[in-house]
């Protein structure tokens, strides 16, 4: 049973939401320790001077910033607290925008905001006025000793989720990137895109978070079940580098073909169902 990690009030003019923080992702990774691979004992870490060798006590150690190669400034636990953003218990909004304006590179790591008792009503009537006004809500809120600007959202027809950001100046731009194209190498013919177009809708569905398996972590669990009852595992051969297509206009072609060879037998493939578009798109994670 997920329990509340936070509580406070959303703030928006002069009304206050009392509300419970949950996470909303529990993440599912396989963790393996460190062994010595000749008695498979664990090893220890050990904090040790770079210039001494002789490990170092923990209430030793202070936090230094690099200024320069090997030339650090000593920067205090107290000097840290001092700066500390005032610890407070609302979560107040700055701005409500369009969800389409919000790029999700801005998106960090999502909580369900949820209403703590009596508050009921105040948080329907914020979740619904969002819906109406198809708005996000951009928040600071102090977690954990840090200010966080998050994002404010109505999901799943019932919850006010909340997303931690990240901050402009974090996000790389594509501008930095210098082994993207430049715009007019990405010019194509309308022929292309049409039948790119149509590649697409024929690809197209609605959004089944559950199709979707992280195979890998399954698989790996899978081998550490068969190791663990002693079966030998053979190591497979490395899977072939898929080939460069040379002709984009023959790969889309063929790539048509393949679909409309999925549908009836007079070659027409039935367009996949779609349903009424959302009012709010889930953000990427």
């Amino acid at each position: 049973m997920p329990r509340s990690i936070w509580s406070g009030a959303i703030s928006f003019g002069l009304v206050n939401v009392p509300v419970k923080l949950y996470s909303s992702v529990s993440r599912k990774t396989v963790r393996f320790h460190q062994l010595n691979g000749k008695t498979g004992t664990r090893i220890a870490q050990k904090r040790v001077d770079s210039s001494t060798g002789d490990e170092v006590a923990y209430e030793d150690i202070v936090k230094g910033y690099e200024l320069t190669k090997e030339h650090y400034v000593v920067i205090t636990p107290e000097e840290l607290e001092a700066l500390d953003p005032e610890k407070s218990r609302t979560i107040d909004i700055e701005d409500f925008v369009d969800l389409a304006e919000i790029d999700p590179v801005y998106y960090d790591h999502p909580y369900y905001l949820v209403p703590d008792k009596g508050a009921t009503k105040a948080y329907g009537l914020l979740l619904h006025a969002m819906e109406e006004a198809d708005k996000v809500a951009i928040a600071r809120v102090v977690l954990r000793s840090k200010e966080q600007l998050v994002a404010i959202r109505p999901a799943f027809g019932r919850a006010l989720m909340m997303e931690t950001m990240v901050f402009a100046d974090e996000v790389v731009s594509p501008d930095a990137i210098d082994d993207l194209p430049a715009e007019k190498e990405l010019k194509i013919s309308d022929r292309e895109l049409k039948m790119a177009q149509q590649l697409i809708d024929s690809l197209s569905s609605d959004f089944a978070p559950e199709k979707y398996r992280d195979e890998y972590r399954e698989k790996v669990l899978e081998l550490v079940e068969r190791k663990a009852s002693g079966e030998e595992i053979a190591v497979q051969p490395e899977a072939p580098q898929p080939k460069k297509v040379p002709d984009l206009m023959a790969a889309l072609e063929a790539s048509l073909a393949a679909v409309k060879g999925d549908g009836d037998s007079n070659g027409k493939t039935e367009p996949k169902k779609k349903s009424a578009p959302r009012k709010q798109a889930a953000a990427k994670k």
